[in-house]
């Protein structure tokens, strides 16, 4: 056993280590010019793309962008306050449920305007309207079995990784451009990007108050993932069952956000943990960077990817029409 934890190790620390090296690199860029660490990990990451097949970096990259990840997003619990999710406001909670039913039929209904398969849509729609690949890969899972299928999937997640990429960078100066306070900026970007990890950067690349945010909804979107699971095996599957479970980082968010409010935990216990979170999230941001390839567009059927663009596109514009909709009515 020890034996196999020791190779396993060994396996992952190169990747693991170049992840680490680009985010003290982001960090130290950031401290000296003001300009965003997400941003400077990410795009430093992304000029040693051509390290991902060298040296036996890839499985290393691959655990720092994944498990890593996910083990920052849920330690991020411990920075929500029962305050701000009173702040954020029923009202914008539904309009979360709203978004996320909206972007997932209008995937079938592109699908069908496209000439593609049905379960194409559903996978496009709801990679958009949740978890991006996340939710793509866990859709794909209760679908029935078709030999076309993993390439669907594998189209679905090179298209919403790159828009969430895009997004990333750009979004967070659309939205402060547009004028739109913490909450709006934590909204939007929450309700907007794909995949968790470019809203977590997304958001903090702005503030840390709209960085919390941002996860909270995304987290909101993400606890949306079983109910469309379910949907998708009743209507592809019949009455077959198969156990359906929330992403284990979704658990560690709520009970980390539950014992931050209902326990007295020390100052200094919170402050570890946050200061651990944040370098996990700039290690897998760095990882994230160097796996992204641009030239892996050119994989992508133009067909497939304008399905997958219009609905990012309808998503971000049914988003900002919300925040016009409550900024008119004074919610």
């Amino acid at each position: 056993m020890l034996k196999t934890s020791g190779m396993r190790m060994k396996l992952l620390s190169k990747g693991i280590f170049l992840s680490l090296i680009i985010a003290l690199a982001a960090k130290f860029l950031s401290d000296h010019y003001s300009v965003p660490v997400m941003l400077f990990a990410l795009l430093i990451g992304m000029a040693f793309n051509f390290m991902i097949k060298e040296n036996n970096c890839e499985a290393g990259v691959n655990f720092s962008s994944n498990a890593l990840l996910r083990l920052g997003v849920g330690l991020l619990g411990f920075r929500l306050s029962f305050e701000s999710i009173d702040g954020v406001g029923l009202n914008f909670l539904l309009a979360i449920i709203f978004l996320v039913t909206f972007t997932l039929l209008s995937g079938v209904a592109l699908s069908f305007l496209f000439g593609r398969r049905l379960a194409f849509g559903v996978l496009a729609g709801g990679a958009v309207a949740i978890c991006g690949a996340s939710a793509a890969i866990a859709i794909a899972s209760v679908l029935p079995f078709k030999k076309e299928r993993e390439q669907d999937v594998i189209l679905v997640i090179i298209g919403v990784t790159l828009l969430s990429t895009i997004a990333m960078i750009f979004y967070p100066i659309l939205f402060v451009s547009l004028g739109v306070n913490n909450l709006e900026a934590g909204f939007l970007i929450g309700a907007t990007i794909h995949d968790v990890a470019q809203v977590v950067g997304a958001g903090y690349s702005i503030s840390d108050e709209v960085g919390i945010i941002a996860t909270f909804i995304k987290m909101i979107r993400v606890l949306l993932l079983p109910v469309v699971l379910i949907f998708v095996m009743l209507n592809f599957r019949g009455s077959q069952t198969q156990k359906i479970s929330l992403p284990w980082f979704v658990v560690l968010f709520v009970i980390s956000a539950l014992a931050s409010n209902i326990l007295t935990i020390p100052d200094w216990i919170t402050t570890g943990l946050n200061i651990i979170s944040s370098w996990l999230l700039v290690i897998a941001i760095s990882a994230i960077g160097v796996k992204t390839s641009l030239s892996s567009v050119t994989k992508v059927s133009p067909s497939y990817l304008i399905i997958i663009v219009i609905e990012t596109i309808l998503l971000l514009i049914c988003s900002l029409a919300v925040i016009f909709v409550f900024r008119v009515l004074g919610i």
